[in-house]
């Protein structure tokens, strides 16, 4: 399946699956031939092992937080300069059983503002705990901001999603992906602190098939419900019924 970023059919911009042949948009069905002037655009998500990025290892540092002690660990791919971090606790030696791991995509508003319109700071925060109670486990804390098109354009979609349009709408009509994120570098990571297994906290299918695509052992999916709040209800919504994100239907 190809993910659709948006069609072009001389109306406002759209997003749905394209699917042999056959074009789901918002519960509705388009048949189409390859005479139709239907101008299509997308984005597929290849997780395959072959598009790695050549990121290393660089250093790693004692850090001490609000929510417990922690380890940093920052990767560095050495042609761009693109930088990840991840940050562990109980992992100096090989894990002998799964280990809790949360993939987080950085949110400069969510993470340091602590912004109501996404549930990325709780997500992040209530990660933490867990990690520290359990006493073992690692955030893999990438620098996709705003899942992956830059502050800027993230922050160009949220003039959009304040005059309407809701989180998927508003990067298509800057023609833009609805999820630009990619997770191949989550394998190296892995690899360098020996995590074999996996217990991963997430509620995006997403992630689960790009670590399962990596072959990555994702032994179980641990939800992550936190941060409701009135000014993300619709972003939330938005995310279970147009993303399939993994949310039920009493969390809203």
């Amino acid at each position: 399946m190809i993910i659709l970023n948006y069609v072009t059919v001389n109306q406002p911009l759209l997003c749905g699956l394209y699917e042999k042949e056959k074009l789901n948009i918002k519960n509705q069905k388009f048949q189409f031939t390859q005479s139709s002037h239907i101008k299509l655009y997308f984005h597929c998500f290849n997780h395959n092992s072959e598009l790695s990025v050549p990121i290393e290892f660089i250093a790693t540092s004692k850090l001490p937080t609000a929510f417990g002690d922690f380890n940093i660990s920052v990767f560095q791919d050495p042609e761009t300069g693109e930088e990840h971090v991840a940050l562990s606790k109980g992992l100096e030696t090989a894990p002998n059983q799964p280990v809790l791991v949360r993939i987080h995509s950085e949110c400069l508003t969510g993470d340091a503002f602590a912004s109501l319109k996404c549930d990325c700071g709780p997500q992040l925060q209530a990660t933490q705990r867990l990690i520290n109670e359990a006493g073992q486990g690692v955030i893999l804390y990438l620098r996709q901001e705003g899942r992956g098109i830059g502050l800027t354009n993230k922050i160009r979609a949220y003039a959009l999603q304040d005059q309407g349009h809701d989180t998927v709408d508003a990067n298509l009509l800057l023609n833009l992906p609805a999820d630009a994120r990619r997770y191949d570098m989550c394998s190296i990571m892995l690899d360098h602190l020996q995590v074999k297994e996996v217990k991963l906290l997430t509620n995006n299918p997403l992630k689960l098939k790009a670590l399962t695509d990596l072959g990555i052992n994702v032994v179980e999916r641990v939800p992550l419900t936190v941060g409701r709040n009135p000014f993300n209800e619709h972003y939330l919504k938005t995310k279970r019924e147009r993303m399939d994100h993994l949310y039920k239907k009493d969390d809203f």
